[in-house]
């Protein structure tokens, strides 16, 4: 039987440009928010999601498609008919951590195929950071043919961070940081993952953090002005409108909202300025993984995780 390549890639936009490439091969489009809400090891159980359906549901009114969750675990159902897995996945957080939840997919699965990554990032000539729809044909097409395939170690690291992810104790994940693999931009990921828990004197994350600063350097006219700037602006997250849209409706009780403009009130001042921690004002309860956003604040002195001074037994 004649063998193929696997194509997965982060969403259903890529895979339409990659059919109209041409680029040979079947596609499979993971679409998840894996780095919000609460996850499992065991990735394709019902447990699991049943996980997912509950958090995609509850926070952002979407309804998981079970015929498309089928039917994208039927294309691994079985892997004799390819060749090689090829990932396509972003250089930030959002990708990164769908990323290393398929690869465990994969070793779940006892799929021993070779497994290429293909990564946006970096371009020649381009001082900012791009995805893939940001890339003209040629450029995506250049970034195929240097896929880098993954070592016995990227997979291994892949499943080690997943457990720790999927752990109590997201501390784990430092020493990784400065790691050498073939994910290229882990090490930033790793960062701004820690970062994503509450500052310890001001009680927002750097997210939060960088969405008020926004409001006091620009003239924001109104939510949706705040949201563009937002998804421009956020580094290494990546996240999608409907997670910063829910973000700056917990933020807006630091704001004033008049007919042409945003501006801080004096909660927001305060809350820049760490006079005061906002952490439990935001009514934030997201999970990441398998910890409870609140239960934890990155402290910048120590450089790590401390147990929340609300929630410390």
């Amino acid at each position: 039987m004649e063998t193929q390549t696997l194509h997965i890639t982060n969403g259903g936009n890529l895979t339409g440009v990659l059919k109209e490439l041409e680029i040979e091969g079947e596609k499979l489009t993971w679409q998840e928010i894996l780095c919000e809400g609460p996850t499992q090891e065991i990735i394709h159980s019902d447990e699991f999601i049943g996980l997912r359906q509950s958090f995609l549901n509850d926070y952002y009114n979407i309804e998981l498609d079970l015929n498309k969750v089928e039917f994208a675990m039927g294309q691994l159902a079985n892997p004799e008919r390819y060749s090689e897995i090829v990932l396509w996945f972003e250089y930030d957080l959002f990708c990164h951590i769908n990323m290393i939840a398929v690869i465990n997919l994969l070793r779940q699965k006892h799929i021993d195929l070779p497994i290429y990554l293909v990564s946006s990032g970096r371009v020649a000539g381009s001082k900012s950071l791009k995805g893939f729809s940001e890339l003209k044909s040629n450029q995506l097409v250049k970034l195929y043919k240097n896929k880098v395939k993954l070592t016995p170690e990227d997979i291994d690291l892949a499943g080690t961070l997943w457990g720790i992810y999927n752990g109590q104790d997201h501390n784990l994940l430092k020493p990784f940081i400065v790691k050498s693999s073939s994910f290229k931009y882990l090490s930033n990921c790793l960062k701004a993952h820690l970062e994503r828990f509450p500052d310890s004197k001001t009680g927002l994350n750097i997210l939060e953090t960088n969405i008020l600063n926004l409001v006091i350097n620009n003239e924001i006219k109104s939510k949706h002005h705040l949201l563009g700037y937002a998804l421009n602006y956020q580094g290494y997250y990546g996240y999608i409108d409907l997670q910063l849209e829910r973000i700056i409706n917990r933020l807006s009780i630091f704001f004033t909202i008049k007919d042409e403009s945003i501006e801080l009130n004096r909660k927001g001042h305060e809350a820049l300025l760490g006079q005061h921690n906002f952490s439990k004002d935001i009514e934030n309860d997201m999970v990441f993984g398998g910890v409870k956003k609140l239960d934890f604040q990155f402290s910048k002195s120590e450089n790590k995780l401390i147990k929340s001074p609300f929630n410390v037994n």
